[in-house]
């Protein structure tokens, strides 16, 4: 079944940054991503359920010393994949590295949200990503665990199969007051600017499906299990109320990372970066020029 999706000709009007915007076309995936900025390469990657949108704040400050890459992952918002393309992890994973490589560009630094941040780890362990930085935004890398192993998969497969369950979710967020409340739900609380950018997406079929596909397909135990071999500096920057990737699970992640460093950010949830885009620049910034103060390190 062919559901609608985010419409460039109607959504795209009012996108942040669209002036940045470019449209890519590999490996049978059509990439929308935004280019910004000059210097070194810096990949932005976004969780699920969102787009480069959750990074609008943070793109002109990184801008200044970055060339950005900002892409919407396989099948989220105006990236469109071809028939029978699973998002499974490590297919997410090659799939951007096929992107970078179409690009030209060797990010020096990478950073995620949420889920993002599992895919450049992936993308690091295979070695298709080579950065000298990974920063993870409220990392999403523990596997599920208990009775949620043996529930949420079914569930999201069931889910991801059914045209319908899709067309009703969107159907929901069609009141802005039913994603603000899914919004808050994170520890997260934006302003009705940033809520409406979710709302659009949200309200589109196309893009729920998407996110139940990539539900049901992701894997995190083999991530998890090869964290310790994970020797690239890693910044691990939680929120403080985040509810979706609490703290105690990031310092998990950080206990297995060989070269992770955790700070937690106050006032904030689990879209730090889009409640305090500058103290989350600030910080990567400040590990950046750490980093480069490292004899032969940068």
């Amino acid at each position: 079944m062919s559901l609608p999706r985010p419409d460039w000709r109607i959504e795209g009007r009012v996108w942040p940054h669209r002036q940045h915007s470019r449209f890519v076309e590999r490996g049978g995936l059509r990439w929308h991503v935004q280019l910004m900025g000059r210097g070194p390469a810096l990949l932005l990657l976004h969780g699920t359920g969102a787009s480069c949108h959750s990074f609008r704040e943070l793109m002109p400050l990184l801008a200044e010393r970055f060339t950005l890459v900002v892409p919407d992952l396989p099948g989220h918002a105006f990236s469109t994949v071809p028939p029978g393309f699973v998002p499974s992890l490590p297919a997410t994973a090659a799939a951007l590295a096929e992107l970078l490589a179409e690009l030209q560009l060797e990010p020096t630094v990478a950073v995620g949200h949420s889920a993002g941040a599992a895919v450049l780890a992936r993308m690091t362990l295979d070695r298709d990503l080579r950065p000298q930085l990974l920063v993870g935004l409220g990392a999403a890398m523990v596997p599920f665990r208990g009775v949620a192993t043996s529930w949420f998969a079914p569930a999201a497969r069931l889910l991801a199969q059914s045209g319908l369950a899709a067309q009703l979710l969107a159907l929901r967020a069609r009141d802005a007051g039913s994603v603000d409340r899914l919004v808050r739900s994170t520890g997260s609380t934006l302003d009705g600017s940033g809520v409406e950018l979710y709302q659009r997406l949200s309200a589109s079929p196309g893009h729920v499906a998407a996110v139940l596909a990539m539900l049901a397909s992701w894997d995190l135990a083999p991530l998890y299990a090869g964290l310790p071999a994970l020797q690239v500096p890693f910044l691990l920057l939680a929120g403080a109320a985040d509810r979706a990737i609490p703290v105690a699970q990031q310092r998990e992640v950080a206990a297995r990372l060989p070269a992770a460093r955790l700070l937690v950010v106050e006032r904030t949830g689990h879209l730090l970066h889009e409640e305090q885009p500058a103290t989350v620049v600030r910080l990567i910034l400040a590990e950046v020029d750490r980093l480069s103060a490292a004899p032969k390190l940068w």
